[in-house]
């Protein structure tokens, strides 16, 4: 009776998640059809071979925002400015009426005009920025914009951390908004879980203001979790910005367990201070529903650099119609002629960005691959190293980082374009993260990055042997294998 009840409750069991699973395979067919088929099918997988798991991972981790929209921009009606400027410099771009005045800029005119088409990246001519290689450097000049600040301070960031460096952030913080200057503080509720109330409290009994970016709450948080703001943004005034790779934390200046923290970070003046202004404000209102993107003059007082430098800056996220910094990175590759500089923590690429590469690779391209020999993620690093062959096949020159972490994200270009911000090579910056980039249209630039580049690959880091490579235990390989059909879903 006991064996013919349990085989009773197998077959309804099996029957429920047959039913559960297909049902579900066939709305996620249905909302996805403008997803990558891979990813769709990974997701239909799981659902099949972790039946209850896989359901609730699907849940938190598998829905397509990017078509539901969980954060919509185009309520914003303070935002059709943009759109006009947009429509002008779209207008001039055909008319080649930029090219009048930078003709050695004209091979980037689909660069530019794609940008302007996928997340309204409006061109800046005016700027002056100052590159940073190391968190020590750039928390030196973090702070000195900070303590100079007379009217308001915009801060966002994936990690803040209740440690040294972030103790000394919150310290100019609460000291400037006991003075008068508005205080504001973005940080991302996943990236930051562990900042204490006492942190957050401090600031707003100084008069501040720190808000979380898409709180996760259970029973609520559902896919929240999964879609994150990484970017990194600093503007004081309206006249100084920063962006690019460092978080908040104390490892990102002495190392951590890695002994030594390489990252990539930008100080900027200029135009471009304005459209991370924007950038910051939209957030803001997405967090605080407090529209500021009205007060031109105070928050957009136009400061002037003589300084003539090209930059569009590009975000993207599932608040976009389009992955546009994935679209940006696929363009700027595949207008190489000489050679590609890339440099990521994470590699776990789309198959367009991956094609991309090995594209140019086979067409002769120099394409030079920087990533760290020691992750803070093992599954992540697992499935970066199964990429790794076919690319040495087609020619890409792959160097491990061994000095300690590698954490720049950056693209240089033929020594004339380069692209740095907060997203790595990775699906979740191009899909799920809320993201920025600056795309950077100046040799100077390009080639103070390539020098870098080449004095980390020379000095601090191995070249990856390819027949070394290939004679990897097969268990090491079976790893790598299983985390790479997980790549997906990271």
């Amino acid at each position: 009776m006991l064996t013919l009840f349990y085989e009773n409750w197998l077959s309804l069991a099996f029957c429920a998640h047959f039913i559960t699973t297909l049902a579900v395979s066939i709305v996620m067919i249905h909302n996805h059809t403008k997803r990558d088929p891979i990813r769709t099918m990974m997701w239909i997988i799981v659902l099949y071979f972790l039946p209850v798991a896989g359901l609730i991972l699907y849940v938190f981790f598998g829905q397509n925002y990017r078509k539901t929209k969980i954060f919509n921009r185009k309520s914003l009606k303070d935002l059709k400015y943009l759109d006009r400027m947009i429509t002008q410099q779209l207008l001039m771009l055909r008319k080649n009426e930029i090219f009048e005045y930078y003709p050695q800029k004209s091979g980037f005119k689909n660069i530019m005009t794609l940008l302007m088409n996928n997340s309204k990246a409006l061109l800046t001519e005016y700027n002056s920025i100052e590159l940073y290689f190391n968190g020590f450097d750039t928390f030196a000049a973090i702070k000195e914009a900070l303590l100079a600040a007379k009217d308001h301070i915009h801060l966002q960031f994936y990690i803040i951390q209740d440690d040294k460096i972030g103790n000394e952030i919150k310290d100019i913080l609460v000291a400037k908004a006991r003075q008068g200057v508005a205080v504001r503080v973005i940080y991302d509720d996943v990236g930051s879980w562990s900042l204490p109330r006492k942190y957050k409290r401090e600031i707003r009994e100084a008069g501040g203001s720190i808000r979380p970016f898409m709180r996760v709450t259970f029973p609520f948080l559902t896919g929240k979790l999964n879609y994150r703001n990484h970017r990194k943004i600093v503007v004081v005034d309206g006249a100084v910005a920063f962006m690019g790779g460092v978080n908040i934390a104390d490892r990102y200046i002495d190392g951590g367990k890695f002994g030594y923290w390489a990252d990539t970070h930008i100080r900027f003046e200029g135009e471009t201070v304005q459209t991370l202004q924007a950038i910051f404000l939209v957030d803001w209102y997405f967090v605080s529903r407090e529209i500021l993107l009205r007060q031109r003059q105070r928050y957009f007082p136009g400061k002037y650099v003589d300084n003539k430098l090209l930059i569009q800056t590009v975000t993207s996220g599932p608040d976009s119609d389009w992955a546009g910094i994935m679209q940006a990175y696929f363009a700027v590759i595949n207008t190489a002629k000489h050679h590609i500089y890339i440099a990521t923590p994470y590699f776990t690429p789309n198959e367009s960005v991956l094609t991309a590469i090995k594209t140019a690779s086979l067409s002769g391209v120099d394409v030079r691959l920087m990533l760290p020999e020691k992750s803070d993620s093992k599954l992540v690093y697992r499935s970066t190293l199964s990429f790794l062959s076919e690319l040495m096949d087609a020619g890409v020159k792959i160097y491990l980082y061994r000095k300690g972490f590698c954490h720049s994200k950056y693209i240089a270009v033929d020594g004339k374009f380069s692209a740095i911000g907060s997203a790595n090579i990775d699906m979740r910056s191009f899909e799920h993260n809320f993201e920025v980039s600056a795309i950077i249209y100046d040799e100077g630039v390009t080639r103070n990055l390539e020098r870098e580049f080449q004095k980390d690959i020379q000095n601090n880091s191995k070249q990856v042997n390819p027949e070394a490579h290939a004679r990897r235990p097969a268990m090491l390989t079976f790893k790598e294998g299983v985390a790479r059909l997980l790549a997906p879903l990271l």
